[in-house]
């Protein structure tokens, strides 16, 4: 199961990825916090199911991740996805898919942690950063790293050209990884 909050580019490289025949892993559903994210209309147009699970006014964080634990679970998947999903999870969301929840980021962790990842590095000047997947645990990007990858920084990029390139980074690194947790 994928979750995402955003426009839905990384969640489809692994809805198309797993559409080719030789794939070792199949989207069962795409599930996002918000009515409007690109990603559902990404992965319906792929034939995957979709369903919007939004926190809703004052309802608490860990209500919503039951909620969101329970959707999920519906699916019985053997891995959960955050492709772009811009929310932290509670701990009992983790405990109820202990080790299976993994997570894309753009930066190379443990640097520019957070939902401000690109900008964070652009604002520090450093000549590198890149995209990295990790197991999610109870921090803000900080559970065990499964595969990074270094993007530079080229001179003139700003906060779109950076983020695209290490989108794309991203994309192909999530199709391996997940082939690779499939076919341990």
């Amino acid at each position: 199961v994928i979750l995402a909050s955003g426009q839905g580019s990384i969640a489809k490289a692994l809805i198309e990825a797993t559409q080719r025949a030789n794939y070792p892993a199949e989207v069962k559903a795409l599930i996002s916090d918000k009515p409007d994210a690109g990603a559902l209309q990404v992965a319906s147009a792929c034939g995957v199911e979709t369903l919007v699970v939004p926190q809703h006014l004052g309802q608490s964080r860990d209500d919503w991740c039951e909620v969101l634990a329970d959707s999920v679970q519906r699916f019985e998947p053997a891995w959960v996805v955050c492709a772009g999903f811009m929310r932290i999870l509670s701990e009992n969301f983790l405990q109820r898919f202990p080790g299976r929840v993994i997570n894309t980021h753009p930066s190379l962790l443990p640097t520019f942690p957070g939902a401000n990842a690109v900008a964070d590095a652009l604002a520090a000047g450093v000549a590198k950063t890149g995209a990295t997947i990790h197991f999610v645990d109870e921090g803000i990007d900080t559970g065990p790293v499964i595969a990074q990858e270094v993007v530079p920084v080229l001179p003139g990029d700003d906060l779109t050209s950076l983020h695209e390139r290490i989108k794309q980074t991203e994309r192909r690194q999530l199709v391996d990884v997940v082939a690779k947790l499939a076919c341990p």
